[in-house]
């Protein structure tokens, strides 16, 4: 479980690393980042919130544009943020943008050629964690949070691992991949045609029929070029209500599906998340 560090930068008082190590769930070399707050350095055991990044983007698209660390520092919050799918020579890739490696959408794989590397679901909820809580001084106190693919992954790791996270949120998420040609088109290839298969990695299904709740926030920008076709939120509203699940659905008038509006209210996320951490709030 050795981890091997490739960059360093200190950030309002705490410390901003990118490691690589070899997944044996995936199969390759990962790279992730760690923020971890001064509190950290000063020798105490902290919370983490992990952030799961949508299509195209790896770990440095939260790290570099989302303005998290000033919010994190004061909270005393780690940010554990992953890549977005198994990554190299040797693993499977499409020419589109939204299949292949940068569009793992945080699934276990189980057609070829895509199930030899594609265990994003596990890695995430079993291998990350236990090599982030072995290696830092991190606790095992998690909450998780993500933007587009990477927000329908935490809504739907939360919700199948309820005793493994106190909190979820998520900007602009697939919320219904069942029924949008994002999800479509990544299931068929990673999950096969049989699309029974399919629900266990759609979050409005998994909050029709919740009996286990993990208070959950989403944002959604109101002019977001996906919106109708590939996000759907008003499909996991009305599940939301239809099993009374503890959802606040957050909209925004003129905000898009860019960094700009994940800036725009990151800070209201950790805030969100913190009393459900053990937080204290100034």
């Amino acid at each position: 479980m050795s981890v091997e560090n490739v960059s360093s930068n200190k950030v309002f008082g705490g410390w901003h690393k990118q490691y690589t190590h070899q997944s044996s769930t995936l199969g390759c070399t990962m790279r992730f980042a760690v923020y971890l707050p001064p509190q950290a350095a000063a020798g105490a055991e902290v919370p983490a919130l992990y952030w799961l990044s949508g299509l195209t983007c790896t770990d440095e698209n939260f790290t570099q544009k989302a303005g998290a660390f000033r919010a994190a520092a004061e909270l005393g919050m780690a940010l554990i943020v992953p890549d977005t799918s198994p990554r190299g020579e040797c693993v499977a890739d499409d020419d589109a943008y939204d299949l292949g490696q940068g569009a793992g959408f945080y699934v276990n794989a189980t057609e070829a050629p895509w199930n030899r590397h594609y265990q994003m679901y596990d890695y995430v909820v079993n291998e990350l964690p236990e090599l982030i809580e072995a290696t830092f001084p991190v606790s095992s106190v998690r909450s998780i949070s993500g933007h587009s693919m990477g927000g329908h992954g935490a809504l739907v790791i939360a919700m199948r691992n309820p005793d493994r996270y106190r909190s979820v949120s998520a900007f602009s998420p697939i919320t219904n991949p069942v029924n949008c040609p994002w999800g479509q088109k990544a299931f068929t290839a990673y999950l096969g045609k049989d699309t029974s298969k399919w629900s266990e990695y759609d979050s409005s299904l998994l909050m029709k029929k919740a009996t286990e709740h993990v208070p959950a926030r989403v944002d959604q920008g109101e002019a977001d070029n996906f919106l109708n076709e590939q996000l759907k939120p008003e499909v996991l509203e009305a599940a939301a209500k239809e099993s009374g699940y503890p959802l606040e659905l957050h909209r925004h008038d003129g905000y898009d599906h860019s960094y700009f509006f994940i800036s725009s209210f990151i800070e209201d996320h950790l805030h969100f998340h913190a009393p459900y951490m053990g937080l204290k709030q100034k």
